[in-house]
């Protein structure tokens, strides 16, 4: 271990934040995104689809995901190298999130794996997975 992951960062760090995606977060995403399927759009056509209704877009539990490593556990200076992920439900609009990132290897050359578990307000797991990151402190010079 090197001196960025001291006992800054260390194997059962666990960090949680809950997001409710709503009808503003997906319109905005939609945008940013430029992906406007209709599922996640239009109540009149996701109303017709199996799900009943609009569906958030998968990417956003990305974005979570990215603001927690980036912002939270690790923190400011984190680098993404990779993310593998499993959708298992959907997320409607109106449901509130919670992802779960907990640190459960760490590497050499400050690399730390982290396992990614978002669930929703009925505790079902919507999306689980695991990323791995460059811990924070590599990155600029002091």
């Amino acid at each position: 271990m090197d001196a960025v992951t001291s006992e800054k960062f260390y194997v059962g760090l666990t960090h949680t934040y809950t997001q409710v995606i709503d009808d503003k977060l997906v319109r905005a995403f939609a945008e940013l995104s430029g992906d406007r399927n209709p599922i996640h759009v239009d109540d009149e056509v996701a109303k017709k689809s199996r799900f009943g209704q609009r569906i958030a877009h998968g990417a956003i539990l990305f974005g979570i995901v990215s603001k927690v490593l980036g912002m939270d556990m690790p923190g400011v200076g984190t680098v993404y190298l990779s993310q593998v992920c499993n959708f298992k439900l959907p997320v409607l609009i109106g449901d509130t999130v919670t992802l779960k990132a907990e640190i459960v290897e760490i590497l050499p050359k400050s690399i730390a794996r982290i396992s990614t578990i978002v669930t929703k307000q009925t505790g079902e797991v919507v999306m689980d997975g695991e990323a791995q990151v460059k811990l924070p402190g590599w990155l600029f010079k002091s």
